[in-house]
């Protein structure tokens, strides 16, 4: 997997709660609900960031592993309230092995920085791996139908209010839409010092048909396909594909 820089800059892992919070009712809560629902009591966060959701689902009791390849996200999310309660792993989905886990989640569009048919694939057959028979795994992907990149401009700006650097006004640009890979770059401007650190990025936007048949082909069984947090069945028109698949 490999990510913005806003994984590995300091200046940007420091901002990143308040420039990508999460609103009610959205993700924190629908993965809260499917772990209570699955009855899961082992749970591995892949791409977990700054461990927000890891460390609230440990505070409910859940035993939880967190994977992020980035040291700096990992040096936030162990300073959480019960981040002692977690295992970090610094790396990949590899790192992790046969963990017998109940569910694996991606949240935050992880499944996304995946661009390559082969590295979503290896990952696939690593979660496989690190699931218990009948263990499950859940994931959101943005819908390509929806071509939601068109709305990302540089006229799209909007102001953060971070608690330690004060306003951050962020855009986004994008410079190039290819066989469903975007290439983008976050611009963050600091007000208070001027200083603008930029983040580039790739994302792979996959269609419900891709989604699925990958899925498929690493021997999960699709059980729901969402289109939005409130487990509305995807369309066309949904924004998101969340995915729960069964191993």
């Amino acid at each position: 997997m490999s990510g913005p820089p806003e994984f590995y800059d300091a200046r940007l892992v420091a901002i990143y709660d308040s420039a990508n919070a999460y609103g009610p009712e959205s993700q924190p809560a629908f993965y809260r609900q499917l772990a209570a629902d699955l009855r899961a009591s082992s749970i591995i966060d892949l791409g977990c960031g700054t461990g927000m959701i890891t460390c609230e689902l440990a505070a409910l009791g859940y035993d939880m592993i967190g994977v992020d390849p980035a040291p700096e996200m990992l040096k936030v999310a162990r300073m959480r309230p019960k981040a002692d309660k977690v295992t970090w792993i610094e790396g990949d989905v590899h790192g992790l092995g046969r963990q017998d886990a109940d569910l694996a989640i991606m949240t935050g569009h992880v499944a996304q920085f995946f661009v390559s048919d082969t590295s979503w694939s290896s990952a696939l057959a690593a979660l496989r791996i690190a699931l218990r028979p009948g263990g499950h795994l859940a994931f959101e992907s943005r819908n390509p139908t929806v071509r939601e990149w068109e709305d990302w401009t540089p006229q799209k700006r909007r102001v953060v209010d971070d608690p330690e650097a004060g306003l951050i006004e962020r855009w986004p640009e994008v410079h190039e839409v290819q066989d469903g890979v975007v290439s983008y770059t976050i611009h963050n401007l600091f007000l208070a010092t001027g200083e603008e650190v930029l983040a580039p990025t790739r994302i792979r936007f996959r269609s419900q048909d891709e989604l699925t048949g990958s899925l498929r082909e690493a021997g999960f069984t699709v059980e729901n396909i969402y289109g939005d947090w409130d487990r509305q069945p995807a369309s066309p028109s949904s924004r998101e594909l969340i995915y729960v698949a069964s191993r």
